[in-house]
């Protein structure tokens, strides 16, 4: 299946059983417009194995390689090695995985990957949850968040592990934050990301009506208030210990965020003035890594 517009072979074609106001269909628009048809993805098992289309349909017209959950990375690796054998050192191997196969079940191979410093580059569509299985609880999920297996009387109590520091304690050459609700910046990250030979793990940022319980058509506005609000800055870190703030607007407070989600409908004043400090404090940390003079904007 293809289309052809302006000349030009269309990557991400109508046909997918993604969600209404999906994030994470949008992720791969996004990220197939700039790594273009030279691109080889490998996919875990999560959102994007359900709505890419049931076989022989597509709605990809690059290669795609499905896996098991935890096996983007290393899968990844090896299509890379195998194209490395062949002379072939040009065409992107692309790992694309949810928070859950990043976070969770992918973490471990993905550790040695980037330790061994293989040339992939690693993206986590990150909604929050193991969505496609009925929007469980992840280590990706905030504190204050309902989810199915942290339901309202439960409601997860953990904070959301930090992958990016993660990933640059690996040293590796490339690691960055970006949103579905930023294309132009994700754009200037992955364009830079084509051009670095070695690991590079982008953070991406892809919101999710079903699981975040918000309407259809806020899906780019709730991702560009993540970014307002601090709890999703943008920024990047070269070879794990050059860190650098992107582009940001300007600063807006955590309730602005969170009024448009169901999933946090009963968080009390408490526990959001407590979440805004959290906030508040890790932007003041993250601003002294990039070594920006302290700020409140």
């Amino acid at each position: 299946m293809s289309e052809q517009i302006k000349g030009k072979r269309e990557l991400f074609v109508p046909g997918h059983y993604g969600c209404p106001g999906c994030g994470a269909t949008v992720a791969m628009k996004q990220t197939l417009s700039v790594l273009g048809e030279d691109t080889i993805v490998v996919m875990t098992a999560g959102c994007w194995s359900s709505l890419i289309g049931i076989y022989p349909y597509t709605c990809l017209t690059v290669p795609v390689v499905s896996v098991a959950f935890g096996a983007t990375a290393s899968v990844a690796a090896g299509i890379k090695a195998g194209l490395t054998c062949q002379g072939n050192h040009h065409t992107t191997v692309l790992a694309f995985a949810g928070d859950g196969g990043t976070f969770d079940i992918g973490f471990q191979p993905l550790s040695g990957v980037v330790e061994r410093n293989d040339d992939i580059l690693f993206i986590c569509y990150d909604n929050e949850a193991y969505m496609n299985t009925g929007i469980q609880r992840s280590s990706a999920t905030p504190a204050g968040g309902w989810t199915t297996t942290t339901p309202d009387s439960a409601r997860k109590g953990q904070r959301k592990k930090n992958m990016v520091e993660i990933m640059a304690a690996h040293r590796i050459p490339y690691t960055a934050t970006a949103s579905i609700g930023a294309p132009e910046d994700l754009k200037a990250k992955l364009e830079k990301a084509t051009h670095i030979k070695g690991s590079r793990f982008i953070h991406l940022y892809a919101s999710c009506p079903t699981g975040w319980r918000h309407a259809t058509e806020l899906s780019i506005e709730v991702a560009r208030q993540a970014v307002r609000s601090r709890v999703f800055p943008l920024y990047e870190v070269i070879d794990g210990d050059t860190w650098r703030l992107s582009p940001m607007p300007e600063k807006e407070s955590v309730d602005a965020y969170l009024n448009h989600q169901g999933r946090f409908k009963k968080m009390s004043a408490e526990e959001r003035d407590r979440l805004q400090k959290q906030v508040d404090d890790e932007w003041q940390c993250l601003l002294g890594k990039c070594q920006v003079p302290n700020r409140a904007g």
